[in-house]
């Protein structure tokens, strides 16, 4: 391949050229430097942040590569920053969510959010 100038950095402008939108890059699950982003809404709120650490951990125990982003940002800032990257999954979990007793799980590439349980939402992340 290097003899034809077919290198990795080219091939990874080649995906995110075939795979955005106007909020950044849609990475395909094979090639995504991540699994699943998860959103901490609150980082100062201690049971949310043990929520997302709860998460993060069974998320990694299921072989998962997790970013988490727990940063004093506000919430839309994270959204455009989890998009902007193009992981394929975002789990936010925020203090409303918690005390509902659900997370809210998107899928990167359709946009498409559901709030459901963490247990439901780690499961569907396994599938």
């Amino acid at each position: 391949m290097g003899s034809y100038g077919v290198g990795v950095s080219r091939l990874l402008g080649a995906i995110i050229e075939a795979s955005h939108d106007e909020g950044g890059i849609i990475w395909p699950d094979s090639v995504a430097p991540f699994d699943v982003v998860v959103i901490n809404l609150r980082a100062s709120d201690e049971a949310v942040s043990v929520a997302c650490e709860d998460a993060v951990a069974k998320l990694e125990a299921l072989g998962k590569d997790v970013l988490y982003d727990d940063t004093d940002e506000r919430p839309g800032g994270k959204f455009a920053t989890a998009d902007l990257i193009g992981v394929p999954w975002q789990l936010t979990i925020g203090p409303k969510g918690l005390a509902d007793g659900v997370v809210e799980l998107k899928r990167r590439a359709t946009g498409e959010k559901q709030s459901l349980s963490l247990d439901a939402a780690l499961e569907l992340l396994t599938k």
